[in-house]
């Protein structure tokens, strides 16, 4: 009787094997889902910064927690972004807005510190959506991994749905082994 379950079991361990685990990464924040190429600024757009993906919350959002979109060590944080990396290596940068730097933290509150371990949807920062767009700023929140190609990840469809810590897309290819 053990010999399908050791059967069933061997083939799964060797699948594992011969591939790297994938990495999921969260939604930091709720809203609705749009591929990079659609994010109006053209540094992200053109995938610059890396390949990934983009959040805009709610037109009726209030003030939102933005969360660590995988488990990793937190090398930087602002009030308007952040960058968590992975043990394995990759880096993933949330940036909350666009062109929010020039607020220069008003109507944000950073709830993390550099050099913090955090898990998937641990609380980042707050943001206050409706102050940022009553300056007239866009609440279009790329997710991007650091050094990546612009393709790196299969594009969200335009226009679903996300929760701040569901499924945004996986970190693609072959891990560095540690």
């Amino acid at each position: 009787m053990s010999t399908p379950d050791v059967s069933t079991a061997g083939t799964g361990t060797a699948e594992a094997a011969g591939r790297a685990r994938a990495i999921s990464v969260a939604s930091p924040l709720p809203g609705r889902l749009i591929p990079l190429g659609e994010v109006p600024d053209p540094v992200f757009a053109k995938g610059l910064v890396g390949g990934g993906a983009a959040v805009i919350p709610d037109d009726d959002a209030g003030v939102l927690t933005a969360v660590a979109p995988l488990d990793g060590r937190v090398i930087k944080v602002m009030p308007h972004a952040y960058i968590v990396q992975h043990a394995s290596g990759p880096a993933v940068l949330v940036h909350v807005g666009i062109d929010t730097v020039g607020l220069k933290g008003e109507g944000f509150s950073v709830l993390a510190q550099k050099g913090d371990h955090v898990r998937a949807g641990d609380p980042m920062i707050s943001v206050d959506v409706s102050f940022v767009r009553s300056k007239n700023l866009s609440m279009c929140s790329p997710v991007v991994i650091l050094d990546s190609a612009p393709d790196a990840i299969e594009p969200p469809a335009s226009g679903g749905r996300v929760e701040a810590g569901g499924h945004l897309f996986d970190l693609p290819g072959q891990l560095p082994e540690k």
